[in-house]
């Protein structure tokens, strides 16, 4: 069993940054892909990054490629996603979720993950 809490969320004006952290306790995370996912009032839970278990892969949705990155602590135990240049399209609520095999995520979406944590909310004012 896995228990991942996220937090970094906050308001932020547009341009701005923020870095979520996503800290997880019983197994490593190095033992899963993390994946970075959001919903936003009144929309499905989409696809944001993800990052292989090693961490040498990684992918972006194309609504966040260039502006977010994520990557994985030294600690092990903790995935960020480090967000730059934010948009109010961008406010949301942020899930991180962890996947015993890495998978095109952009394709699959959220279904399927093994541990999901219950969300930091990240809001962009214009």
């Amino acid at each position: 069993q896995v228990q991942l809490v996220e937090s970094g969320g906050g308001l932020v004006q547009a341009g701005g940054s923020l870095r979520l952290s996503c800290a997880a306790s019983g197994r490593t995370l190095s033992s899963y892909a993390m994946g970075w996912f959001r919903q936003a009032p009144g929309k499905e839970r989409e696809f944001v990054a993800a990052i292989s278990r090693s961490g040498v892969v990684t992918d972006y949705a194309d609504s966040v490629k260039g502006r977010f990155t994520i990557s994985r602590g030294n600690a092990k135990n903790v995935v960020y996603l480090q967000m730059n240049s934010l948009k109010p399209e961008d406010t949301a609520v942020y899930y991180c979720a962890a996947d015993q095999n890495y998978s095109d995520y952009k394709l699959r979406g959220p279904y399927g993950m093994d541990y999901w944590g219950k969300g930091t909310l990240v809001t962009v004012s214009s």
